[in-house]
């Protein structure tokens, strides 16, 4: 009977999931979570724009829930949503971001490595971006991103690895587009543990104010004597005057 009741919680889970995701296609789902609370079953929206789900005046939030109310019959669903502390290392907005980007005619080589570089300064183990489809030719083609340490196989894969999937609607066809981030890993003795942090933002080194130095005062130079030109004295007429020669 209790596993009965998990395995109808987890599709119920699903379905809602997939219900928001289809009829309120804005902002960026990562998750939902089911909780039972004395006044009813309450719902919790994991999301990195909460502002796009709840809308003015809690408008989005009185649909949603009017809504899953008349689909899955419930009695008096609470919708509350909460906002995720660092979007780069979920795998399902990563994701949704990338096939969003590739719908308004980004280049794929271009958002991958910048998407991979944003998850692994975000303070990720590993990651792996799977870009499938037509990407700019008749034939499709698959583009693999990958950095750090990614577990592929195994419990550590299922339990450490978060996987997310989305599709981009483009002209030439649809574009898979799969992110597998690994946020941290276990140790010989079992525990968990990030060996990455974040990377600080650069800060730069504020300078100290140099005193301005004190001008020193230039000498002027001495203006120069000019010396009165003096004037030309007239030559005086020295031409030789012969002399009478004298008769014998």
């Amino acid at each position: 009977m209790l596993k009965e009741f998990f395995v109808k919680q987890g599709i119920k889970e699903a379905q809602i999931e997939e219900f928001i995701r289809t009829t309120f296609p804005l902002g960026d789902y990562s998750r939902t979570e089911l909780q039972r609370t004395p006044l009813g079953i309450k719902i919790i929206i994991y999301t990195n724009k909460p502002g796009r789900i709840i809308g003015r005046g809690g408008k989005n939030i009185n649909e949603i829930t009017e809504a899953i109310k008349k689909r899955f019959d419930l009695e008096n669903p609470q919708v509350d949503v909460k906002i995720i502390e660092n979007p780069n290392l979920d795998a399902k907005i990563v994701a949704k971001q990338t096939s969003s980007a590739l719908e308004k005619g980004y280049n794929y080589k271009k958002i991958g490595n910048l998407t991979i570089k944003r998850i692994m300064s975000a303070g990720a183990i590993g990651a792996e971006i799977i870009i499938s489809g037509k990407l700019g030719g008749s034939k499709g083609l698959t583009s693999k991103f990958t950095a750090g340490y990614l577990k592929h196989s195994g419990m550590p894969s299922k339990e450490l690895v978060d996987v997310g999937f989305e599709e981009a609607q483009t002209r030439p066809g649809k574009i898979g587009v799969r992110v597998k981030i690994m946020r941290e890993f276990e140790d010989i003795s079992g525990e968990r543990r990030r060996t990455r942090e974040p990377e600080p933002k650069e800060e730069k080194p504020v300078e100290a104010k140099e005193k301005p130095k004190e001008k020193k005062k230039e000498k002027k130079p001495k203006p120069r004597k000019r010396r009165a030109k003096s004037a030309k004295k007239p030559k005086a007429n020295t031409k030789k005057v012969k002399k009478p020669k004298s008769k014998k």
